[in-house]
């Protein structure tokens, strides 16, 4: 059997997935306009496409990388050339007005057709004002929020000569090495799905030709964040059960939102990569979904198809556009190949058209045929970026996205008074600030943690500095690091001089502000880590720290769920940042010193130790599940370590207190097509005012296979005054009771039913219904 039939015959594999995939929300959001089919599109699209060669088609598809960012191990070569020739359809890595319009000018002034080109960069927590990872974001549990960092970026994306945006990141990650779940919203498909519907309308906006909208474009289709044992780019293998309940929705929201574009996934998907993988990008996407917008692969992807054992390049860029990819990045194998595979009839012409007509549609969309400049211009960027307004919310979404995990005696909130021994190798740090995958930020604006404090708490307290350890010390680390922009620094002395210095500033202070976590390189893209504890010798620092006895507060920064286990046993607070961005030290301060309550809950599970992972609130029960009994020994256990995590998805503390009483349901019985309400009383019984995360989990006691312990589907963020309550409806849908069951409809079943309401999903109250 030859390369390319072999490869055809392992596409076929995937064409039995058909049931469609339903997104588990409330009330489903209708398909924005831009998205729907417009006739006067359509008579301009065919109307040019009769007016273009092969040669030109061909060239749409060509996604090349000119300018400032190298997101990859290959830049583009001839670009102004292949510009002018008509063989490029899309730009990446370049930005500013001036840069912009200089290659904007040499397609519309040097080709035969005068075709825009499509300007896109990696615009993943802001654009020039730098928001939290998105992580963090999520971690806000705070809906309008999410959506206005992604207006803002918009804003700032679209004035700086940007059309396109690859973001959102909406993959489901339960596995904390992957360096990428920095990228994503955490371990659960529904806070997942509504975070991909905030981030695709606020970039988008109502209308794609605005001249401040840009095209969102999601990823990583499909499955990227379960790649096996963490590392990236590595192998997905899962059952269709399990992609459909558990890791599809994210994707299916974002499309149901309306966002423009897809970008496929490095990963093979059930041993197809997803890039050649024609039940992925056509059947399941577009003909299942309904999904109208274009696909582009993500760096030199389709090249990759060759170490992936699917052919060589003549045959893969074959593969990829019949699969539906319709933008190369980087590789140029569809400029290079396309016409040879035409003529030997590894495609038809008919593939060529039909991605050329997406990438066309693409760009009428966003308007570019009507003003190529997308009102570009250096008045307005000069106007829109980085204004007072945006640096405000900037501030107070940082503020919003953090977790208070430890609060022993009331450490926190500190004095404005005293004095404070701030340590450790992220106190002065501005480039980790902004964290990984900052593009376009300019980490010099970032504020620093000792910067911060010294705004926030003013001239009446005295900070005295130590850097007491380096963010870490192999070599090895340092060197992968530092070549990559890493920006780190190795102190020359030794450990022990590090510390001793740091414990005899702390010795002079009331209270120790200890800064630790990771560089911001060791998150993100290729960035995976087997042992997710603190770097270096911080831990070393620590406990030397912890020997003074002073009070001991950590403020972590880190773009991954960290294993904390000693940390938390001795550490009197601590506060997750993530990388907080431009105003990151602003924002730390105002919460350290109480000038804003924490209301952050993580939405990754923090594991005690790398042995549990994967590790993630919504597991199934075992035939043996363990009770907590020591000696019994035949049960889904560990020898040497608890089952239960350091932190529980959806944990974060206050300042305050909150209460949550029974959980009181608008019937026993249901219904089929019934909607059940929830209501739930909250109470605020500390001596501050805070904002509580109030979240409701379902559990399906009986099904027709194995259900999850807990599953989340509602939250609402509410504002409590001290001593004040509110009671809270929720409203469930039928749909929320639905799952894919082993035939892959989308289906209720009858039986017993849990409802669970609280702060996070291990300390909740619950009532029971009936579904008949």
């Amino acid at each position: 059997m030859n390369k390319i039939s072999r490869a055809a015959l392992l596409l076929t594999l995937g064409l039995t997935f058909t049931a469609p995939l339903h997104a588990q929300q409330q009330q489903p959001a209708p398909t924005p306009q831009v998205m729907q089919d417009d006739p006067k599109m359509k008579a301009f699209i065919d109307n040019l496409m009769q007016k273009m060669t092969l040669e030109e088609k061909i060239g749409q598809l060509n996604l090349v990388s000119v300018g400032f960012d190298v997101t990859g191990p290959v830049v583009s070569q001839n670009v102004n050339e292949n510009i002018s020739k008509g063989n490029v359809g899309g730009v990446f890595n370049t930005y500013t007005p001036i840069a912009a319009r200089k290659l904007q000018e040499l397609a519309l002034k040097q080709t035969r057709l005068k075709i825009p080109l499509i300007f896109g960069y990696d615009v993943i927590h802001g654009h020039r004002t730098i928001f939290p990872i998105p992580l963090g974001l999520a971690a806000s549990w705070d809906v309008q929020a999410v959506e206005r960092s992604a207006r803002i970026a918009a804003e700032e994306a679209s004035a700086d000569g940007l059309h396109w945006v690859y973001s959102p990141m909406v993959d489901i990650a339960r596995d904390p090495r992957w360096g990428r779940v920095a990228e994503g919203a955490g371990e659960d498909a529904y806070l997942g799905s509504r975070m991909a519907e905030a981030m695709v309308r606020g970039y988008q906006g109502t209308d794609l030709t605005k001249e401040n909208a840009v095209m969102a474009c999601l990823k990583h289709f499909a499955l990227y964040g379960a790649a096996e044992a963490g590392r990236d780019y590595n192998t997905t293998d899962m059952s269709k059960v399990r992609m459909y309940n558990e890791y599809l929705p994210p994707y299916k929201a974002a499309v149901d939102a309306g966002v423009g574009s897809v970008m496929s996934s490095f990963n093979d998907v059930n041993g197809i990569p997803a890039t050649a993988n024609r039940w992925l990008l056509t059947d399941l996407l577009r003909q299942q979904w309904g999904f109208k917008g274009f696909v582009a692969t993500d760096y030199t992807a389709i090249n990759e198809l060759v170490a992936h054992g699917m052919g060589n390049e003549k045959e893969v860029a074959a593969l990829s556009l019949k699969a539906g990819a319709d933008m190369d990045m980087v590789g140029e194998l569809f400029l290079k190949h396309l016409g040879e595979d035409l003529k030997n009839g590894l495609v038809k012409q008919a593939d060529i058209d039909l991605a050329c007509r997406r990438v066309l549609e693409g760009k009428y969309r966003l308007g570019l045929f009507k003003d190529p400049y997308h009102g570009v211009s250096e008045k307005r960027a000069k106007k829109v970026i980085m204004n007072k307004e945006f640096i405000a919310d900037a501030r107070d979404i940082a503020r919003k996205s953090m977790v208070l995990l430890k609060n022993d005696n009331q450490t926190l909130p500190l004095k404005k008074s005293g004095t404070i021994a701030l340590v450790g190798p992220l106190a002065q740090s501005q480039r980790d600030m902004i964290g990984n995958w900052s593009g376009a930020g300019d980490w010099k604006q970032a504020v620093s943690l000792e910067q911060g404090i010294k705004n926030v708490a003013g001239s009446a307290v005295k900070i005295v500095y130590a850097k007491g350890a380096n963010i870490a010390d192999d070599q090895q680390m340092l060197d992968r690091l530092n070549h990559h922009g890493g920006d780190l620094e190795l102190d020359k002395r030794s450990s022990e001089e590090m510390i001793k210095e740091a414990v005899q500033v702390a010795q002079q202070a009331d209270v120790i502000v200890a800064a630790v976590g990771e560089s911001q390189g060791m998150t993100g893209e290729a960035a995976s880590r087997a042992d997710i504890g603190l770097p270096g010798q911080q831990l070393a620092l620590l406990k030397a720290l912890k020997a003074t006895g002073k009070p001991l507060v950590l403020v972590l920064m880190n773009g991954r769920p960290l294993t904390l286990t000693w940390e938390d046993e001795n550490a009197s607070a601590i506060l997750e940042t993530w990388f907080a961005g431009t105003q990151a030290g602003n924002a730390i301060a105002d919460v350290l010193f109480g000038n804003y309550n924490p209301s952050g809950k993580i939405t990754m599970t923090f594991p005690r130790s790398v042995g549990q992972i994967p590790l993630y609130y919504n597991h199934k029960s075992t035939g043996r599940p363990y009770g907590g009994v020591q000696l019994d020994k035949y049960k889904s256990r560990y020898l040497d370590e608890v089952n239960e995590p350091l932190y529980p998805f959806g944990f974060g503390l206050s300042y305050t207190k909150f209460e949550y009483g029974k959980p009181e349901l608008s019937a026993a019985t249901l219904g089929m097509n019934q909607p059940l309400e929830v209501k739930v009383t909250v109470r605020n019984t500390g001596n501050y005012d805070g904002e509580e995360v109030a979240q409701l989990y379902i559990r399906d006691m009986v099904g027709s296979l194995s259900r999850p312990v807990k599953e989340l589907k509602g939250f609402q963020k509410v504002m409590l005054k001290k001593g004040e309550s509110k009671t809270l409806t929720f409203r469930l849908s039928p749909d929320a009771l639905k799952f894919y069951n082993n035939d892959l409809n989308f289906v209720a079943e009858p039986g017993d039913f849990q409802v669970m309401v609280g702060g996070n999903s291990r300390d909740v109250q619950m009532a029971s219904f009936k579904l008949q």
